[in-house]
């Protein structure tokens, strides 16, 4: 006798492969320390610019060399304030940053200004100081008139050569701006990446523990309830009572392979075998189970999933409908496939899928990820205009049930024109 087993949740190998594949590429060695600048000592050696104009205070060329010592410390003191606060986001918006990088502005004008000669080299370092703190639209308000002021400036002092003054103030702002700016995206990404990752082992793990929610909870419910048909049976016919031992002994070792199948994620279903199962299951819990099945062949893909909805439908009748009669319908189309499961017992309040349970809400996200639906309800107030009389009649006779209604659209990968022996209708009350 064939036996109600469970699954995982896995496609087959390619699916597998390709999850894990997504995990071990989420989680692999590229999330390292990320790259680029980490402080503002990569920008200490630009101050090297100013040797030129420490130079000329030694050699005693500039007039006012106290004014002009004082003015280097200040600057370098700003510029050293800057570039590194540069380097934390808030810092670098904070109030005090931006009234340093002012600051810098009033001593670079002022010392570039006075002195010109090699004290024009200040602009490229004041560039260089703006693009490590401004940023977008505040880049291009600042940077535009500020080549223009320092061109001005610089050809007062050295005529053409303003140009490279002017030239070196906008590039080293620009670049550095971009370079910084750069650095900034690829530590994000880095996190995202990172949280994507632990997003990915999360959605894994979540994954697992439903296959193995589905898994044990139809294989346990099968074993409780061929134990008791076996209690049943002892007293009256010992023979009947050790076959339904046997069942639940082979139940077992089935359930260890699928954990085992559960664990690698290599396990494909059939539809036709866990149908069989459902009615095995059905008729050891003293419900009878009736079996329509037409249209064409379903495809991997459609068989796995249909199979989880006729393990969970086929479960939850036998812990908890307390029905006599389980109706199973697998109508075919060009397009889609519908699965209803109907019952006679004590049904359920109607609502949404998550009212079901667990399994019924694991399997309706499963199904919508695939691109169809779940529906589960009472019977009297669940229409489906697909189930046939035989079904309307036996929800008339109790006047109440549970009904779980599954559309999955019919998978491309299938051949057209190609058969198989579900592609014929059939009834086969057990």
């Amino acid at each position: 006798m064939t036996q109600p087993t469970s699954a995982p949740h896995a496609v087959g190998d390619d699916a597998a492969k390709e999850r894990r594949g997504r995990v071990r590429a989420q989680c692999g060695p590229q999330l390292g320390p990320p790259t680029g600048p980490a402080s503002g000592f990569a920008m200490l050696p630009w101050l090297l610019l100013g040797l030129g104009s420490l130079s000329n205070l030694v050699q005693g060329e500039t007039p006012n060399p106290w004014l002009g010592g004082v003015g280097l410390l200040v600057f370098n003191s700003l510029y050293i304030y800057v570039v590194f606060r540069a380097f934390d986001p808030a810092a670098r918006r904070s109030r005090s940053t931006w009234w340093a990088l002012a600051g810098m502005a009033v001593m670079t004008f002022g010392l570039g200004g006075a002195y010109g000669g090699s004290w024009l080299l200040f602009f490229p370092l004041f560039g260089l100081a703006c693009g490590t703190v401004l940023r977008g639209r505040a880049l291009a308000v600042v940077g535009a008139p500020l080549t223009v002021v320092v061109a001005l400036v610089a050809a007062v002092h050295d005529g053409w050569g303003a140009v490279t003054i002017a030239y070196g103030t906008v590039i080293s702002m620009l670049v550095t701006a971009a370079i910084l700016a750069l650095s900034e995206t690829v530590v994000e990404l880095r996190s995202t990446r990172q949280e994507l990752a632990r997003s990915a082992v999360e959605e894994e793990r979540l994954r697992f523990s439903r296959d193995l929610h589905d898994l044990l909870g139809h294989t346990l419910s099968v074993i409780v309830v061929k134990s008791e048909a076996a209690r049943r049976l002892a007293p009256r016919d010992m023979d009947a009572a050790l076959a339904q031992v046997t069942d639940i002994e082979s139940v077992g070792r089935q359930a260890l392979t699928e954990i085992r199948e559960a664990v690698t994620g290599y396990r494909e279903g059939s539809l036709s075998t866990e149908l069989d199962r459902a009615r095995s299951a059905l008729t050891a819990a003293g419900i009878e189970p009736v079996v329509r099945q037409s249209g064409p062949p379903l495809g991997p893909r459609t068989e796995v999933l249909l199979g989880w909805v006729v393990r969970e439908g086929v479960t939850n009748a036998v812990r908890h409908s307390g029905a006599t009669r389980c109706e199973i319908t697998v109508s075919g189309a060009p397009h889609q496939v519908r699965l209803v499961i109907t019952d006679d017992g004590r049904g359920v309040r109607s609502g949404p899928v998550g009212l079901a349970g667990t399994g019924l809400k694991g399997l309706s996200e499963r199904l919508a990820a695939a691109g169809g639906s779940l529906e589960a309800g009472s019977a009297d107030n669940s229409a489906d205009d697909s189930t046939d009389g035989a079904a309307d009649g036996s929800r008339d006779r109790a006047g109440r049930g549970f009904r779980v209604t599954a559309v999955l659209p019919v998978d491309p990968a299938m051949v057209p024109g190609k058969t198989s022996p579900s592609s014929t209708e059939s009834e086969r009350p057990a």
